[in-house]
């Protein structure tokens, strides 16, 4: 038998955040947004749940490519350009578009041989400070851009830095607007915070959607998934592979960081550090067995976490235990609430699932 770990992707879930975001985004266009090997669900895994979307947004030729062979005939958008000359080719061979944020790409647009001029989206650093034209530099690379024989229709975007929190998004629309007027060209400007949270004021031709796509809520723990009406899009669930019963003063793992105060009854599982589960999760990190929520104790292992059986007293060997999604009860657990526990964001729980961990869908 193979080790009981498994990472379920939900297909309906998938379907339902893509629904959301559309009556969200009001009449805009909608890119779904695939970096990472689809935020580490799997491109071929989201493609037909998705397929609902006006376009694909992702990072890696090698992903567009996949996207390609899937049988994706609309628009797919490098988020971050080209990264040598020879990537245009493949641009122009599979009608890639393609975002331009520095001079070193409009110089190899300028030397690119091509008979089909290619569409790229100029985007501007309004405030992030990451990519982009400056605001006082974007209309002369807009300039620049137009001119070129190798470009067809220029796009406008940018990329907001607090969409989620308090300081929003006024500030760099303002930059945005005023760098940008009267320049002709579709507009993307909203993530998937400002698709939820800033909807009228980020109203554009296009949205880039990522992380609602898969059922996290973007700016938690403000609010979380079940305030957007988001559905988990990944269920990570292993078993019980051992119980110990402590007694008072005992410990657990390795540090003996976790002592039992009195009478306790654990059970191990077959998750750990190598499979993506956070190491940094620690005592209280919140867990589901058989669909009761209890708590992790004790330091996270490279293939095993323990966790206390108190609210569960019937579980035992081969008991499901739920990380993150829905059990098989259909009970909840968001993972955003396990990122939070150890310290990061739900983002990189996905995409750092291991790949010795099986991934299958539903």
């Amino acid at each position: 038998m193979p080790r009981p770990i498994l990472a379920t992707v939900h297909a309906a879930a998938l379907r339902h955040n893509l629904d959301r975001v559309r009556r969200a985004a009001l009449d805009s266009r909608v890119w779904a947004v695939v970096k990472a090997n689809a935020y580490g669900h799997g491109i071929e895994r989201v493609f037909d749940a998705f397929r609902a979307a006006d376009g694909f947004a992702l990072l890696d030729l090698a992903e567009a490519e996949r996207v390609r062979a899937l049988g994706w005939r609309g628009p797919i958008l490098l988020l971050e350009g080209v990264f040598e000359p020879r990537d245009l080719e493949l641009c122009s061979r599979l009608d890639l578009w393609h975002a331009v944020h520095c001079d070193a790409q409009i110089d190899m647009l300028a030397a690119h041989k091509t008979q089909v001029p290619q569409r790229v989206f100029l985007k501007m650093n309004s405030g992030m400070n990451r990519l982009g034209f400056t605001p006082e530099r974007f209309r002369s690379a807009w300039t620049r851009l137009n001119a070129l024989p190798q470009v067809d229709e220029i796009s406008l975007m940018t990329h907001f830095s607090d969409a989620d929190g308090d300081r929003g998004i006024a500030h760099q629309i303002e930059v945005f607007d005023h760098a940008a007027q009267d320049l002709p060209g579709e507009r993307s400007i909203a993530n998937s915070a400002a698709t939820l949270r800033h909807a009228p004021e980020t109203r554009a031709d296009w949205v880039r959607p990522g992380i609602v796509l898969y059922g996290s809520a973007p700016d938690f723990p403000e609010h979380d998934a079940a305030h957007w009406q988001l559905q988990p899009a990944m269920t990570l669930s292993t078993r019980l592979i051992g119980v110990q019963t402590l007694k008072a003063g005992d410990t657990i793992g390795y540090g003996s960081s976790f002592r039992a105060e009195g009478p306790l009854r654990i059970g191990v599982a077959a998750v750990g550090y190598a499979d993506g589960f956070p190491r940094h999760c620690g005592t209280g990190t919140p867990v589901l067995v058989n669909g009761v929520r209890t708590r992790m104790v004790g330091r996270v292992s490279m293939d095993m976490i323990t966790v206390d059986l108190t609210p569960v007293p019937d579980a035992g060997f081969d008991s499901e235990v739920t990380l993150w999604g829905r059990a098989s009860s259909g009970a909840l657990l968001p993972i955003d609430e396990v990122a939070k526990a150890g310290g990061t964001v739900g983002y990189e729980l996905m995409c750092a699932v291991a790949p010795r961990v099986p991934i299958t869908a539903d």
